[in-house]
């Protein structure tokens, strides 16, 4: 008999079904025993009266594996409002070892160490792999979204021999005897395949080897990248960003309905035109030491509540970052901050805040040769690891820009966890290389 999931069962009361999963959990009356079943679309709940089926069900531990075949009758105090009665029970496989943790709970009890060391049985629990679905839709809703702009998805290469692409960290690894390193991002590839095919993303693995510690950052995160040409400045990225945004999410409540509803997820609103300040303005509105290069986490969390109270907004654009804390690629300003002053410190790119947390980073980039041999000798930096990215600019590119959204740091903020490793199916940090 075809299996049945458990979502479907409302539609077959009155029939002989086949269902199979995980026992969930088992209670055990006097006279009656109640087997609550999980498959990957819900809960089933299986009652179970004969005397020996009873006593082969008590040596059943939770999360072993079995298949059931019984006939559908509507209970509305059961899940769904139906029941499975006069069931046939099979096992699939060994009893299972019960994990450390009781699945059946409606909120994991477990520290966050011990869930991400149990890994494999913790995702089981219906909030931690609610989330994995909200993720899995947002990258559809990223894609359907960018696909109907007339964007080409494209894969690059995750081995590299720079290791000098923006600074950051990066893992090195003996790639036949010469040296390689791990992708830090895609951003030159997605450049050079601009020239290409002239609107390109990406959904891939980054690799940081920065030694954070912290509930944002990982050494190795899902990037979603987009790149395209003939702009006029990075206003234009920033409208794409924000139309994109509005794409993904509102996908959501049809591609992962039942994973919003199971971690009680209000989707914010992005509004047509997300707000804007510049880098100088928001130094004063988080009342940070006017020189300071970059906003630390203290001051896009006071970013995020003036965004709210002011704007009514989950969003802030920051534009205009200094120079100094931007990749070289990056375009120079071409104006300067509303309150006036010099231009030359500051740059065509841009962060994204969301509900007081940088999201995306993007921007203009340089297009032209020559623009990008002054700009690594401004920085002292030689033009020998850089020739092969650097001809495609030799042989013809359009104005362009693009962003980066990351992807684990997206769902942590629009489920509201702390930490990115409690949305991340195997997380890698600092001290965690398993499972």
């Amino acid at each position: 008999m075809p299996r049945t999931l458990s979502t479907s069962l409302p539609e077959r009361v009155g029939a002989t079904v086949t269902v199979a999963g995980w026992v969930h959990r088992r209670r055990q009356l006097k006279s009656v025993t109640f087997l609550i079943l999980r498959d990957a679309a819900g809960l089933a709940q299986v009652v179970v009266t004969a005397a020996e089926p009873r006593a082969r069900l008590a040596e059943l531990t939770e999360e072993s594996v079995v298949e059931v075949t019984a006939r559908v009758v509507a209970n509305p105090a059961a899940p769904a409002g139906v029941e499975l009665v006069d069931p046939t029970v099979r096992p699939l496989g060994d009893p299972a070892v019960p994990p450390p943790f009781d699945l059946y709970r409606p909120e994991l009890t477990a520290a966050l160490p011990t869930q991400l060391d149990h890994a494999t049985a913790a995702l089981r629990h219906p909030t931690r792999s609610a989330a994995l679905r909200i993720s899995a839709a947002l990258v559809a809703g990223f894609r359907s979204t960018l696909d109907g702009l007339g964007f080409v998805e494209v894969q690059t290469p995750k081995i590299v021999a720079s290791a000098t692409e923006s600074g950051a960290g990066v893992f090195a690894i003996d790639y036949f005897g010469r040296p390689g390193y791990l992708a830090q991002s895609p951003q030159f590839y997605k450049q050079m395949l601009v020239g290409v095919l002239e609107r390109v993303y990406e959904v891939g693995p980054v690799f940081r080897a920065e030694p954070h510690d912290t509930t944002r950052h990982l050494a190795q995160y899902t990037s979603l990248d987009v790149e395209f040409g003939f702009v006029t400045d990075h206003r234009d990225v920033m409208r794409m960003l924000r139309g994109v945004l509005a794409g993904m999410l509102g996908q959501l409540p049809s591609r992962a309905a039942g994973a919003l509803d199971t971690l009680g997820v209000a989707l914010p609103v992005v509004p047509a035109e997300i707000p804007a300040v510049h880098f100088a303005e928001a130094l004063t509105i988080a009342a940070a030491p006017a020189d300071e290069p970059d906003l630390a986490p203290a001051h896009e969390r006071a970013l995020g509540e003036w965004a709210r109270a002011e704007h009514g907004s989950d969003f802030l654009f920051v534009t205009g970052y200094p120079m100094a804390k931007r990749p070289f690629y990056t375009h120079p300003a071409t104006e300067g901050p509303p309150s006036g002053g010099p231009r030359e410190a500051y740059s065509n790119g841009f962060d994204l805040l969301f509900r007081g947390v940088e999201l995306v980073t993007g921007g203009q980039r340089l297009h032209r040769y020559a623009d990008y041999r002054a700009a690594l000798a401004a920085r002292g930096e030689p033009i020998g690891p850089y020739e092969s990215y650097l001809e495609a600019f030799r042989h013809g590119m359009p104005p362009h820009g693009g962003f980066a959204i990351g992807l684990e740091r997206l769902v942590a903020r629009l489920v509201g966890v702390a930490n990115v490793r409690e949305v991340t199916a195997f997380p890698r940090d600092l001290h965690r290389l398993t499972p």
